[in-house]
């Protein structure tokens, strides 16, 4: 996907700058999938890309995150962050899983948008949408 090419090659950048730096990954927002849904949700049934997950993390919490990170040194990459669920798109609703071509569609597949072992984010998709604030 051409927005994730463009984010990586940023990163890229930064780091051959010379200048110190601070990069954080994190996993797709609640916002983002939740629009997502939304724009799909008129229709009977939901398209999704076939086997794949999401790993939605709040962005209050990155925005926190980032917010430390801000006030040390750089630190180059710091390990990403990632909510506190890996959850399958069949989880709220009937789905139609959609075979998607190319690298991206298989990066999805491979599990590559999910860093299971980084899920200190602490709201879940559900209070998300509850409105948990």
């Amino acid at each position: 996907m051409g927005y994730y090419r463009s984010k990586l090659e940023t990163e890229r950048l930064i780091a051959g700058s010379g200048l110190p730096w601070t990069v954080l990954r994190a996993t797709q927002f609640h916002d983002l999938i939740a629009r997502g849904c939304a724009a799909l949700a008129r229709l009977p049934v939901l398209p999704v890309p076939a086997a794949t997950s999401f790993q939605p993390v709040d962005a209050g919490e990155v925005a926190a995150r980032l917010a430390e990170l801000a006030a040390e040194a750089p630190a180059g990459r710091v390990p990403d962050m990632a909510g506190p669920q890996v959850r399958t798109a069949a989880d709220h609703r009937r789905v139609q899983p959609v075979g998607l071509p190319g690298r991206a569609a298989a990066a999805l597949r491979r599990g590559d948008n999910l860093a299971p072992g980084r899920a200190c984010g602490r709201v879940t998709f559900e209070e998300f949408l509850g409105g948990h604030r």
